[in-house]
C-alpha cells in the first residue's frame, strides 16, 4: 500500500468510526510500538513517530539504564517489507482493541456532562426490570423504578427521557434515563415554550405524581409577558404537546408568587380560597375555603392538596368556612410534604397474584397501593365534619390543564381545557 493509499484509508476509517484522524493516528502509532516490541532483537523501549502528510513512520529505539531512564537513542526504523511481515497481525489486534477503547471514551465524554438533559430514542428492548432506549450510537438504560407506573413501552416506539446519571464502565458508558423525574417536565416545556428557553419565563417549582398529575409554578422576568399564558399557548397548543408526550398526564400551571400565602392559594387551583394563614416559622399554611370548594381543594384521594404542599414546600391544613366558623380544629384535611426518591428500587411482578410490587433497595416490599400512599405523602383525615379523601371531585379537577391567575383560566386566555 502506498503512502497515499494509507492516508486515504486512515481518513475513511476515522469517518466510519466517528473519530478524528489525529486520534486514529495515535492508535496506529501505539499499535506499531506494540508490534515492534515483539521482534526478537527489539530494544527495551521505542518511540514511534508519524508524519501525517507523508505517512512516513520513524522508530527511535532506547535502552534502559539501571535507574529506568531511557538512554542511547538510535534510529531503528524497519523497512516496509519487514514491518509488514512482523507487525500485520499485531497491528490489527491492537488497533481493533484501541479503537474500541477510544470509541467508548468518546461516547462517555459525549454524555458525561449531559446529566439533566432530555434525549429522544427508540425503545429497543423491554424486560420486567428495565427497558433499553436506542439513542443512536449508544444505548440508555431505563430501570423499572424510572418508568411511569402502568406505562407500557413497546419495542419500536419513540420516546423521550431525562438523563439522571452517566456511569463509566468497562463495556462503555452506561446512561440511566427516567420518565418519572420532575426535571423532565422542565425540559419538555423548554422545548415547547421559547420564553422558557430564552430565560424570560422561569419554571420556579414543580410537584409531580408520575402518570397522574403535575403542578408547576412559573414566573416571568418581563412584566409584559404572562408566564401562564406563554406556557399554555394559543388554545392550549403548547401545553398539549407536553401532555401528549406524558401520555395524557394532567398538568396544572399556576403563577409563582413571593408572597407565600398568595402562592399557597394559587397552588390549590382550581379551588377558590377564602383565606390563607401562614405560621410564624413559615412551615404550615391554614387554608379556609368555601364549603362547596372543600372537595375540589382536597382533590381525588387528596391529590390536589398533596401536590400543592410539595409545590409550595409547606404543610397545608384545609378547612371549610363552616368548620372555621364553628371553631372546629379537627375534621379538616392536612397534606404533608412527600419525598419521592428515584432509582431506589424496582417494580417486580408477583408471580402468584400478577400484581406489580415495589422492591425497595432496603429489601422491603410494597404493593402498588402501599407504594402510591407512601410516595404521595402522609394524609391525615380526622374528625367527623371533614371531607374524606374519596370525596367526588368537581368536573374542573379532571381537566388536564387548570390555570389560576387573578381568577382567570385557560379559556379566559383564549385557551381550552386539555384532556
Amino acid at each position: 500500500m502506498s503512502n497515499l493509499d494509507m492516508s486515504e484509508a486512515i481518513k475513511m476509517l476515522a469517518q466510519e468510526k466517528g473519530l478524528s484522524v489525529d486520534a486514529l493516528l495515535q492508535v496506529l502509532v501505539e499499535a506499531l510500538a506494540s508490534a515492534y516490541k515483539r521482534r526478537p532483537d527489539a530494544a527495551d523501549e521505542v518511540q514511534v513517530g508519524v508524519d501525517p502528510e507523508t505517512m512516513e513512520f520513524t522508530f527511535t529505539a532506547y535502552d534502559l539504564d539501571e535507574n529506568g531512564e531511557w538512554v542511547n537513542p538510535r534510529d531503528d526504523t524497519p523497512n516496509r517489507a519487514e514491518l509488514g511481515r512482523i507487525a500485520a497481525q499485531t497491528v490489527r489486534q491492537v488497533m481493533s482493541q484501541r479503537i474500541r477503547e477510544v470509541e467508548r471514551d468518546r461516547k462517555f465524554e459525549e454524555y458525561a456532562n449531559r446529566e439533566g438533559d432530555l434525549v429522544s430514542g427508540i425503545i429497543e428492548r423491554t424486560e420486567s426490570r428495565y427497558a433499553l432506549l436506542d439513542l443512536g450510537r449508544v444505548e440508555a438504560l431505563m430501570p423499572q423504578a424510572e418508568q411511569v407506573p402502568y406505562e407500557r413501552p413497546n419495542r419500536g416506539d419513540r420516546s423521550k427521557a431525562y438523563i439522571v446519571e452517566v456511569r463509566k464502565t468497562a463495556k462503555g458508558p452506561q446512561i440511566v434515563v427516567s420518565r418519572t423525574h420532575p426535571g423532565m417536565i422542565k425540559r419538555l416545556f423548554e422545548l415547547e415554550v421559547p420564553e422558557i428557553a430564552d430565560g424570560v419565563v422561569e419554571l420556579r417549582a414543580c410537584a409531580r405524581e408520575p402518570g397522574h398529575r403535575t403542578k408547576i409554578a412559573v414566573w416571568s422576568n418581563d412584566h409584559n409577558v404572562d408566564p401562564v399564558g406563554a406556557c399554555v399557548g394559543a388554545r392550549g397548543a403548547r401545553v398539549r404537546m407536553v401532555v401528549n408526550e406524558l401520555r395524557g398526564e394532567k398538568i396544572d400551571i399556576v403563577p409563582f408568587s413571593d408572597d407565600l400565602a398568595d402562592f399557597v392559594a394559587k397552588a390549590l387551583s382550581p379551588a377558590k380560597v377564602t383565606q390563607v394563614v401562614i405560621s410564624e416559622d413559615r412551615t404550615q399554611a391554614d387554608v379556609i375555603v368555601p364549603d362547596h370548594q372543600l372537595s375540589l381543594a382536597i382533590g381525588r384521594e387528596g391529590q390536589n392538596a398533596r401536590l400543592a404542599a410539595r409545590l409550595t414546600g409547606v404543610r397545608i391544613d384545609i378547612r371549610s368556612e363552616t368548620q372555621e366558623a364553628d371553631g372546629e380544629t379537627s375534621g379538616g384535611y392536612a397534606a404533608e410534604l412527600g419525598n419521592v426518591e428515584y432509582a431506589e428500587g424496582e417494580w417486580v411482578e408477583n408471580p402468584n397474584s400478577g400484581e406489580m410490587e415495589w422492591h425497595a433497595a432496603d429489601g422491603s416490599v410494597m404493593s402498588q397501593a402501599e407504594w402510591t400512599v407512601q410516595t404521595s405523602g402522609t394524609v391525615a383525615d380526622d374528625g367527623e365534619g371533614g371531607e374524606s379523601s374519596d370525596a367526588a371531585d368537581e368536573p374542573a379537577v379532571e381537566a388536564s390543564v387548570e390555570v389560576a391567575e387573578n381568577e382567570s383560566t385557560a379559556e379566559a386566555e383564549g385557551g381550552e381545557d386539555i384532556d
